[in-house]
């Protein structure tokens, strides 16, 4: 297994160089995969590589996906139906998780990182840093924000994806969900 650290150096060189292009339609996604094990060890790293990267001339700007989670489920209109329905009955988990992803699946978490790229696309040296990417199970993969958003990456956008590789652009999320090839992006570690 390859260290956080030589993954994270490779990936910084990676952004700095580009993908050699091998076809128009390139998109600045790189993929960070390490496994589910470390994600803790890649929380507290997260300080020092966002240093790192200010320090190389980057304009850090951070997309955490728990945060965003969070701030929709909080707004949601149905809220309080769902804290009425979970106080009647806590262990109905399926029941919960349904609701809330039905919540998250109707397109606005990939809203809200079509509005962040957007107000970075103007600067060149923004970054975007997508974090607590676990965030989003049981409810989706990143895969089904990544894909909508497509044509809508211009500037260097780091997703930190906690799973394994499985081939050069299939990846498994959480290391067992089913593999998923769907990925447009640089994938670096795992």
């Amino acid at each position: 297994m390859s260290s956080l650290k030589a993954d994270f150096t490779e990936l910084v060189k990676r952004i700095k160089a580009g993908r050699e292009l091998g076809h128009a339609s390139f998109e600045p996604i790189f993929y960070l995969v390490f496994s589910p094990e470390q994600i803790l060890d890649v929380k507290r790293q997260m300080p020092a590589w966002t240093a790192k990267l200010k320090n190389e001339g980057w304009k850090v700007n951070i997309f955490s996906m728990a945060t965003e989670i969070n701030k929709l489920l909080e707004a949601a209109p149905l809220r309080k139906i769902w804290l009425a329905a979970d106080a009647k009955a806590p262990l109905q988990w399926d029941k919960t998780n349904k609701a809330l992803a039905n919540a998250l699946c109707n397109g606005a978490l990939q809203k809200k990182m079509e509005a962040v790229l957007e107000g970075l696309e103007t600067d060149p040296k923004n970054l975007l840093l997508v974090t607590d990417i676990e965030a989003l199970h049981p409810y989706m993969r990143i895969g089904a924000i990544e894909s909508r958003l497509q044509g809508k990456f211009s500037i260097p956008t780091i997703f930190f994806y906690p799973g394994t590789r499985t081939g050069k652009t299939q990846l498994k999320f959480l290391g067992f969900y089913p593999e998923d090839g769907n990925y447009r992006s640089v994938h670096v570690g795992g």
